[in-house]
């Protein structure tokens, strides 16, 4: 039966990598002209106005926030286009009758949205490379973060294409409170420069914690301890794939 399961995840994330490499002028290309557009303008022309933040360049700061920035996006756009798509044209359902557990189904979805932000992110890494010279604090950090938050925005992506009913309502998620919520998440400044009113506000946002972990897998720098930033991230995990599996199990959203 195991057999069975790996199989199925692994036929799951093979047709979501063959579909976003597929159209990779629309999935790969746009996040990488993005990011180079960011580092030109807010790295070199603003940021050599700016000077040093916590003690380093200003191009070193903000490179880590973009690349968690792209990976964000791009974990989340995957799995909510994908889904919203298989459930709009029937494909889903071929799925839903097949012997495997609701999780296999979920994994290999989140599967592939972990896919396209880690590539992503990889581009936007070695666009970086050109503008600032890139250093390694903690590897393990680096890696641990970046699967963490690809794995909840994936997971994200899914809730939201179960709740979608058109094509619209799947970018009322990223425009609405995905962008926001990342511009305000310390991607361009430090914590630090914030009164001590809104720097509590600042730690309601989950981004936040995500950006400063892996901030500090770069740079050796965060805001916020790790430990409590990687607990964040793990706990919003659980709770989304608790909430897919059980709208999933229930076919809310799924079901005409």
């Amino acid at each position: 039966m195991r057999e069975l399961y790996w199989v199925a995840f692994k036929s799951i994330v093979t047709k979501e990598i063959n579909r976003f490499t597929r159209i990779w002028v629309q999935t790969i290309v746009p996040p990488a002209i993005t990011m180079t557009l960011y580092f030109l303008i807010f790295g070199s022309l603003v940021g050599s106005r700016i000077g040093s933040m916590e003690g380093f360049s200003y191009m070193e700061f903000i490179a880590p926030g973009l690349i968690m920035m792209s990976v964000i996006t791009n974990s989340f756009s995957n799995v909510a286009s994908s889904f919203y798509s298989a459930k709009f044209q029937r494909n889903l359902e071929e799925i839903m009758v097949a012997p495997v557990p609701h999780y296999v189904m979920i994994a290999g979805y989140v599967g592939g949205g972990v896919a396209r932000g880690l590539m992503v992110g990889c581009i936007v890494t070695a666009v970086a490379l050109f503008f600032v010279d890139i250093k390694l604090y903690s590897i393990p950090i680096v890696v641990l973060t970046v699967l963490l938050t690809s794995i909840l925005f994936s997971l994200g992506g899914l809730v939201n294409a179960v709740f979608a009913k058109s094509y619209d309502d799947i970018s009322i998620i990223p425009t609405f409170v995905l962008t926001p919520l990342t511009y305000l998440g310390g991607v361009f400044y430090s914590l630090s420069l914030l009164p001590s009113f809104w720097k509590d506000v600042a730690q309601i946002n989950p981004i936040v914690y995500m950006i400063n972990a892996f901030r500090y897998g770069f740079l050796g720098y965060s805001d916020i301890s790790v430990g409590v930033s990687i607990g964040v991230t793990v706990g919003f995990c659980i709770g989304l794939f608790t909430l897919a599996y059980y709208l999933i199990s229930r076919g809310i959203g799924l079901r005409s």
